[in-house]
């Protein structure tokens, strides 16, 4: 790779008009560059056929497209597949498919590592080393989807934004990631069917409302009073719930989708039903639902999952309430594919 080059996927179109308005071409260019690159998925510019091959050669001498390329991919007894993918800087991320009998869902990443620290994630003790770029994020969808068909004779049906990193915290190029994806310029996936996942940040919370985005997002709870939930994710001590959920008002007025309240049940800590009360308060304050996700067990933290029985109490209290509650059942735990499990343990062999 040359020095000074650049991937072109990290242009926006007006910027790509730009870019070849300098060298005296057309703007409509770019729209057939862009359909080549996220449309088409092509990885190289000698095979942008529809271009003039002067354009191409001139491409080519000043830019790089990057793709991620897939290192490891593990399946797990359950049929969970998690894939390990190297970054072009030598970085490693790790994304994962979950097949069930009416879905094919990816989990992405968008970030390498994570500074919010929860006490429970296996992400949490990595350094952030960067974000991802919109496509990188676009790479995990098209490689993961490969598998699916590959692996399942299906096209994924939903995307979900709860891997490695913290998605607000890399907004721009996650935003980006979306339209790409759900424009009709782009992959042409449904927005519907993306759900972007926050530890909580009440300001970007707001904008996603200013922004009229049209994926789900969902709020990663885990516990329903500020004390508790301090202990266990640090980032609550500058986002307050009283904060996040007057943002999360905010966003439903502002787009009026509802919102998902993820909820993992650890043993003796937020598992009772006084807990779930505390749940109830903080449900009944905006449209919502509530996914209670079993606790995946990591080396680092002490955390157990809550008993059968806790759980059932715990969901069935919420329930009788007129709650929507799904309890989510781990999956792909025996290869640390579950929620919370993502590491990259490669990781630390190729930096060390």
């Amino acid at each position: 790779m040359q020095a000074g080059k650049k991937d072109i996927r990290t242009l926006t179109n007006e910027a790509l008009e730009q870019c070849l308005k300098e060298i005296g071409q057309p703007a409509f260019r770019a729209k057939q560059i862009a359909q080549w690159i996220w449309q088409k998925e092509c990885r190289r510019f000698d095979e942008m056929t529809n271009l003039p091959k002067a354009l191409r050669a001139s491409l080519a001498e000043h830019f790089d497209i990057r793709p991620i390329q897939l290192s490891r991919a593990q399946k797990s007894a359950d049929g969970t597949i998690k894939c390990t993918f190297r970054l072009h800087d030598g970085h490693l991320i790790e994304s994962v498919l979950i097949p069930t009998e009416n879905r094919m869902t990816a989990c992405v990443s968008s970030q390498v590592g994570c500074s919010l620290t929860c006490k429970f994630c296996a992400t949490g003790y990595m350094k952030r080393e960067r974000n991802l770029t919109a496509a990188e994020i676009y790479d995990q969808v098209i490689e993961v989807n490969r598998l699916a068909l590959q692996h399942y004779g299906k096209a994924l049906t939903n995307i979900v934004y709860m891997g490695m990193g913290e998605p607000l915290l890399n907004y721009s190029e996650v935003m980006r990631s979306t339209e790409i994806i759900s424009s009709a310029d782009g992959w042409n996936f449904s927005a519907k069917r993306i759900t972007v996942s926050t530890a909580g940040i009440a300001k970007m919370i707001k904008r996603i409302g200013d922004e009229q985005r049209k994926f789900n997002l969902a709020l990663s709870l885990h516990a329903a009073d500020d004390s508790k939930r301090s202990q266990i994710m640090p980032i609550n001590e500058q986002n307050s719930l009283a904060a996040l959920i007057e943002a999360l008002q905010y966003y439903y007025q502002q787009t009026k989708q509802p919102v998902t309240f993820e909820y993992i049940v650890f043993r003796d800590f937020n598992d009772s039903l006084d807990d779930a009360r505390k749940l109830l308060k903080i449900v009944r304050k905006v449209p919502s639902k509530v996914n209670i996700i079993e606790y995946n067990p990591i080396d680092k933290a002490q955390f157990q999952n809550t008993t059968p029985e806790r759980l059932a109490a715990f969901a069935g209290f919420l329930e009788k309430q007129g709650v929507v509650v799904k309890v989510r059942r781990s999956r792909g735990k025996d290869i640390d594919a579950a929620c919370g499990q993502l590491a990259t343990k490669e990781n630390e062999k190729s930096h060390a």
